[in-house]
């Protein structure tokens, strides 16, 4: 089997696929209230060819674990189609979901008998009226039954995931995690990075992983985590001695890109090499034009080695991506 290398040392194994661009929230700092112009149904990966991409990944280059993101990944109809089909790849992956839970209520135990292993949702505020101003719907009610059906679906550890804004729910980390703990999901907390279609991010309005971390000190008695990091996203807290834990996510502050084990293909089928890269790589014109498997997974390998050792966001050179996040998939 090969590999998916680039030339700073690093070994992608943790795929993320989009399989849409469409949302039914319009979180503040992600999409602007209008909504955008979704993409064309023709240049969206099909079922078949999303699964086949997948089995590339898996099968000859090495990946281990696919998280399925959006958009809203809950939007995409043949969703538990997909995720049935990659469970049967051998070795089989993990497979994770990132979700804003609308919906989850419904579909918790169908996809977890397609075989979704665990789920992540994204939730900044567990007061409705924050959480109404923040995403510009009233849907909590629906985010918490998700949440609720994910765990009686047996989708466990629920890692429930927050971006604090100042001067809409900043002051809320320790209510959030208060909640979380109670309720036995996990709570990561992540900096606001600069992917909002708007282009409107400002470093200086953004809430730091250091200041979160001495507003949650104020309540809990917060101590680093013993076991090894690894290429994880979150660096671990232990609350109160444990056995609970928050994470921080300082992906502007305290980047972890030297230990970055992903890689990210678009719902139409382009591979990004980071997050905030601005170039991709078409795998969907090569697949369309009836591509092998070993000159897709050819093409992939090429689009790894040039990943840049970072994200450069401390660059005063720094461009952000013309995609937004709801674009490139989480």
């Amino acid at each position: 089997m090969d590999s998916l290398p680039d030339q700073h040392g690093r070994i992608a194994t943790d795929l993320r696929v989009s399989l849409t661009d469409r949302c039914n929230l319009r979180c503040d700092y992600c999409m602007p209230a209008e909504g955008l112009e979704w993409m064309a149904s023709e240049i969206t990966l099909t079922d078949d060819e999303v699964v086949r991409l997948v089995r590339v990944a898996v099968e000859r280059l090495g990946v281990r674990q696919v998280r399925f993101t959006g958009g809203e990944p809950l939007l995409r109809r043949g969703l538990v189609d997909i995720v049935t089909r990659v469970g049967r790849l051998h070795p089989r992956p993990r497979i994770a979901m990132t979700t804003n839970a609308l919906g989850l209520s419904r579909s918790a135990p169908a996809l977890a008998a397609a075989g979704l292993d665990r789920i992540n949702v994204s939730l900044d505020s567990v007061r409705p009226e924050t959480f109404a101003t923040v995403t510009r719907r009233d849907r909590l009610a629906d985010v918490v039954a998700g949440l609720e059906a994910a765990v009686a679906a047996g989708l466990e550890p629920v890692k429930v995931n927050a971006v604090l804004l100042r001067g809409l729910n900043d002051v809320e980390a320790p209510e959030l995690l208060s909640w979380c703990m109670a309720r036995g999901y996990r709570l990561r907390i992540i900096e606001q990075m600069p992917l909002d279609a708007q282009h409107g991010w400002d470093r200086s309005a953004m809430v730091t992983a250091e200041e979160t971390l001495d507003r949650l000190s104020q309540h809990f008695d917060l101590s680093p985590a013993t076991q090894p990091r690894g290429s994880a996203p979150a660096e671990l807290f232990l609350v109160d001695g444990g056995p609970a834990t928050v994470g921080i996510i300082a992906s502007v502050t305290r980047p972890f890109c030297g230990d970055c084990d992903r890689v990210r293909l678009t719902a139409d089928g382009q591979v990004r090499n980071c997050l905030f890269a601005r170039a991709e790589s078409d795998l969907r014109s090569a697949l369309r034009a009836g591509a092998d498997d070993e000159e897709i997974a050819s093409r992939w390998q090429l689009a790894m080695w040039t990943k840049a050792p970072g994200h450069g966001i401390d660059d005063e050179r720094f461009l952000q991506p013309v995609r937004p996040m709801s674009s490139i998939g989480g």
